[in-house]
């Protein structure tokens, strides 16, 4: 394609409403324009970007045994109610209303609508298993749309569903489903880990996430250097300490801390480290009991965890009307030292495992130091895992290993659904012993415009972007310095043209009569990962000049090597 024939459009600067720095790179380059909140248009540049990752996922897809289809992106209430989630599923769902005040919905996702299909046509286990997949538009009405195609409202999702006789065959296709998303993003060119993750408000078992790794990702991911252990920290699990709780040394006392409400505020006036501080944290259950989760004080309360203990699922931060309530104390000095026996004291295993600690006094402007289990306060209640893990932790798959920590962009996620929707849906097939089964069920997902922002969040520079091979809109750009002025430049550039489109090479040819300066930068600025610029000076040599946008450094090549050139970058 030519410049004069593609609707260009590049900015300088970005406008003043993007703020990650891909949503100001897409905006700048013209690969989107904004129509509304959370809305966005593809414009040509852009979805030919996003047409290649498509593709890739459909190969996939298709290698995998999938079989693709197109389900309604409006759905009828009835479905949703039938699983229960018309009303738990929150404000994300845009709900709307025909004519006839019937209730639909803008899915959010399909689960229920091909359920619906899979009872209708699956009868017997000889028609399984089966896998299909669409991919389509999704919209979801988020709080704040933000980030540009990284948390939009309506968006480009592939969505795959598998149905199964037995829990064997689902454990099957889950790994061949994790291999192929393997595929795709390697195929893309992109730096990415698998961890496994919480199966959330999807329900099932198993579950995995795929994350680019990029500083900006919004998902702080736990690995181990030395092992292939990986997981979202929500899921990571920390061990208990493996030495036994010391015995107690210290005297319990009472230490004047005016305005010290913060564990490390504490522990720097006291002289000691935050590690020998216990911060205690009010909760209230749906039931309304008041509940202290103990933590130390340099350690971070993992809200996924403690939902999972007994009676804490859908907890709540208590306010400090209940706080004073419950404690008789405000925030910033309450701790678990002589409360009232009917509040329940989760504790974290690393605070299990403390001795002659400090913590709040439950008295204002005063905390407790010299604390000790079993001597000042009763033992926890409960002991549990409830922290986020942190730089350093031992590897919970106990190969001697230690974790660090790197963040990253959820782009896929495949969960073993196991009956949750079947059950609820009665999609049922007859088994061999001639019995009505329910279908076991996966779910994978992959969000297809949201892996174009996640790979300019990986693969950028000041310059602009540098699209991954198999991403790029072109592979190729052809910047003509003086076309319109310069016959041998205008006859050199058509004829690498022709030859490039012959080889089936995808090539823009910048024949727009602009500064060479504006070319160059919109080049960059666009990323096309090669580029040969023909000039009047490297002609009468008989030469081009080439620079790959990833090293940037220039080279010149003979005009007859050029195709040969380009066809080696490209393999």
């Amino acid at each position: 394609m030519r410049t004069s024939h593609l609707f260009l459009s590049t900015l300088k600067e970005a406008p003043s409403e993007a703020e990650l720095l891909s949503h100001k790179l897409m905006l700048r380059a013209g690969l989107i324009k904004r129509l509304g909140s959370g809305l966005y248009t593809w414009m040509p540049l852009g979805l030919r970007v996003l047409r290649k990752v498509e593709s890739v996922v459909r190969e996939e897809m298709n290698k995998a045994g999938a079989q693709e289809l197109l389900m309604p992106a409006v759905q009828p209430a009835e479905l949703w109610q039938e699983t229960g989630r018309w009303d738990v599923f929150g404000p994300q769902m845009l709900k709307i209303t025909d004519r006839h005040e019937r209730n639909f919905c803008f899915g959010p996702t399909h689960e229920e609508v091909i359920t619906d299909i899979a009872r209708s046509e699956i009868k017997s286990y000889k028609q399984l298993p089966v896998n299909f997949y669409q991919v389509q538009t999704k919209f979801r009405d988020e709080i704040r749309p933000r980030f540009g195609v990284m948390r939009a409202r309506e968006f480009m999702m592939k969505d795959a569903y598998s149905f199964h006789a037995d829990l064997a065959s689902l454990q099957d296709t889950y790994k061949v489903m994790y291999g192929a998303y393997s595929n795709v993003f390697s195929r893309l060119g992109l730096q990415f880990r698998a961890v496994a993750a919480d199966t959330g408000a999807i329900g099932g078992d198993g579950s995995h996430e795929f994350h680019v790794l990029a500083d900006a990702g919004e998902d702080l991911l736990a690995y181990c250097p030395t092992s292939e252990f990986a997981a979202n920290v929500e899921l990571a699990e920390a061990l208990p300490p493996a030495a036994p709780r010391a015995a107690a040394s210290e005297a319990l006392r009472e230490v004047d801390t005016p305005k010290q409400t913060a564990c490390e505020d504490v522990a720097a006036l006291l002289g000691i480290g935050i590690e020998r501080t216990v911060k205690a944290i009010a909760l209230v259950t749906t039931a309304g009991e008041f509940v202290l989760a103990l933590l130390r004080g340099d350690h971070n309360l993992n809200e996924v965890k403690i939902g999972k203990v007994d009676g804490m699922l859908d907890f709540r931060f208590a306010t400090e009307e209940e706080i004073r309530s419950n404690l008789n104390c405000p925030p910033g000095f309450i701790g678990p030292v002589g409360i009232n026996a009917n509040i329940r004291v989760i504790a974290d295993r690393t605070v299990a495992a403390m001795s002659d600690f400090v913590c709040g006094a439950n008295k204002p402007k005063f905390h407790l130091a010299g604390v000790n289990f079993g001597r000042d306060l009763p033992e926890p209640a409960v002991v549990a895992d409830i922290r986020n893990v942190v730089n350093g932790d031992v590897c919970p798959d106990g190969k001697g290993g230690v974790l660090e920590l790197c963040r990253g962009i959820e782009v896929g996620h495949i969960f073993q659904l196991r009956t949750k929707y079947s059950q609820a849906m009665k999609a049922e097939f007859l088994n061999e012993q001639n019995q009505l089964t329910p279908m076991e069920m996966g779910c994978y997902g992959i969000g297809v415009s949201r892996i174009v922002g996640a790979a300019i969040e990986q693969n950028h520079d000041a310059r602009g972007i540098i699209w991954p091979q198999a991403m790029a809109p072109f592979a190729v750009a052809i910047v003509a310095v003086g076309y319109h002025k310069s016959d041998a430049v205008k006859a050199a550039a058509e004829q690498l043209y022709a030859d490039f489109s012959a080889a089936g090479i995808e090539v823009l040819l910048d024949d727009r009569n602009e500064r060479p300066g504006s070319m160059f930068a919109d080049m960059e600025l666009i990323g096309i990962p090669h580029r040969i610029t023909v000039g009047d000076k490297a002609l009468a040599n008989g030469e081009v000049e080439y620079v790959a946008r990833r090293a940037g450094e220039m080279q010149k090549i003979a005009i007859g090597d050029a195709l040969s050139f380009i066809q080696q970058q490209l393999a």
